[in-house]
Parts: structure tokens; sequence; C-alpha cells
């Protein structure tokens, strides 16, 4: 019964995690066109940062004792996450929610295929075949040259790259290396990276309704990074990593509430086909590891 529980509320605090990271999203696209990309970056970055330092000194993570291997890891990481956070902002900023938010649900498949052919891990035909079907969802939703094309979709599908830079240093992390800390030094490095990025446009003065929208995007993603630290500690990830994906749902209900888009037969369709691939290749795991 205690394991149940345990899923239970690792299934709810995955969903929360999402809901957190999917409203920041749809609250920081609202500020395009008011704000250039790299000023609204760094502007929620600095709220972001400063939470995120007030944590890790509550909690006495501040400066844990690392090893070199450690720290190159980290570097690793942080970098691949500055490139995934850029490319991903500038598709928000420039093509519909519910289609930047589905492409980035293939990321686990990617991690996979990428799992299997650098860190040579056991992938069978199954989770392949799947991989495969899965990206050609990703090709439907982004519809390159054909009618409705974005051409900044291009930029989630380059997300998707970043987020393996990203997460193959994060799985060869020691468990002596606090998430939370991980998850500052990678929040400073965009602030930092961003300030100096924006440096090159011209700063807009932010009035204060764009700086409510900021404030309410840096609280829905530090929940979001909270929660995504929780979620590592309840629960079979094998049962709860599937509720990731109820991004997309609260991305398709945002999307149409907020700015209007509605998603397209063939977009839908796609989208679909990520999301059934990635709880197959999902559940696949989770019985090959058992």
């Amino acid at each position: 019964m205690g394991f149940a529980n345990d899923n239970i509320r690792g299934a709810v605090i995955m969903m929360a995690s999402m809901a957190a990271f999917t409203l920041n999203d749809a609250i920081f696209k609202t500020v395009a066109g008011q704000l250039p990309l790299f000023q609204a970056i760094f502007l929620r970055g600095v709220i972001v940062t400063v939470g995120l330092l007030i944590v890790l000194i509550a909690t006495r993570q501040i400066a844990p004792d690392l090893s070199k291997r450690d720290w190159k890891l980290i570097a690793a990481r942080t970098l691949g996450d500055i490139l995934a956070t850029f490319s991903f902002l500038f598709a928000l900023f420039n093509a519909p929610l519910a289609d930047v938010t589905a492409i980035l649900q293939a990321a686990p498949l990617v991690i996979t295929l990428a799992g299997a052919l650098i860190l040579k891990e056991k992938v069978g035909w199954r989770r392949f075949s799947a991989i495969g079907v899965g990206l050609f969802g990703v090709l439907l939703i982004v519809r390159p040259g054909g009618e409705g094309f974005n051409p900044y979709l291009l930029f989630a599908v380059a997300a998707l790259g970043c987020i393996l830079l990203r997460d193959l240093p994060t799985r060869r992390l020691s468990r002596a290396v606090p998430s939370m800390f991980v998850a500052f030094v990678t929040s400073l490095a965009i602030t930092a990276s961003s300030g100096l990025a924006a440096l090159t446009t011209d700063w807009q003065a932010v009035s204060l309704v764009a700086f409510a929208k900021l404030g309410g995007a840096a609280f829905f993603i530090f929940g979001a990074y909270t929660f995504g630290v929780m979620v590592m500690r309840v629960g079979d990830m094998g049962f709860v990593q599937p509720f990731r994906f109820t991004a997309i749902v609260w991305a398709i209900l945002l999307g149409v509430v907020v700015f209007q888009d509605y998603p397209d037969a063939l977009s839908l369709f796609g989208t679909a086909i990520v999301i059934s691939m990635g709880i197959y290749t999902f559940a696949r795991e989770r019985k090959v590891a058992n």
C-alpha cells in the first residue's frame, strides 16, 4: 500500500511540475512584443536565481564538496541547458505554445536514442521502432516545407538536440550532487549569458504589468524546479515519468484560452503519436529493467 501511495504522490507531483512549467511558458510568452527576448530571460533569471540561492543557504547546500568529474559534468550540462533554453524560448516567442511543447515531449525518445548510440545502453528493436515513429510525429507537427510551416518550430527541434547536451551529463552525475545546487548553477549561468546577450539589443522600459508577468513566470518556474527535485525522490520512475506528458494538455488549453491558438488535426495527430510512443518507451524500459 505504501508503494502504491508513493506512486500516486509521485504522479501528482510530476503533474504539478508540468503544470508549473507550462504556466511559466504561457506567462513568459505574453511578454513577447513587450520586451526583447534576452532582456526578458535575464530579468526572470535574476528573480529565479535569487530564490534558488535563498533555498540553498537555508538548506546549507550552497558550497557542496564535489569532485572535478562532477564539476566538469555540471559545466557540460549547464552549456546544454543554456542553448536549450535560448532555442526553446525563441521558438516559444514566435510559434504556438502547444506545438512547441509537443515537440519537446519527444525529448525522452531522443535521450533514449542517444543513450544507445553514445553511452552504449542496451535498446531493443521495439524501442528503436517507437523512437522512429515518435520522431515521425514531430515531423507532422513541424511540417517542414509544407502548408502551415512555421520556421520558428525548427528552434524547438534544435532545443531537442541541446537537451541531449544537458541530460546525458546529468545521468552521469554522482549522487553526492544536490539537485537544487545544479538548478542554481544552471539558472545563474542562463541569467549571466542572457544578460550579456541582452547588451547587443536595445533595452526596453519595463512596465509594471510586464514586471508582474516576469514575476509570475519566475514563481512558476521556481515551483517547477522544486517539484522536479521532489519527484525524483518519490515513487517508481517507470510509473511516474509518463505523467510528464500532461504538459501538452496544459499547453493546448492555455494556447486556446490565452492566445486563441487552435491546433489543427495534423498537429494533434503528431502530438498523439509523440505522446503514445513516449509512454510506450517508458513502459518498455520499465519492463526491461524488471
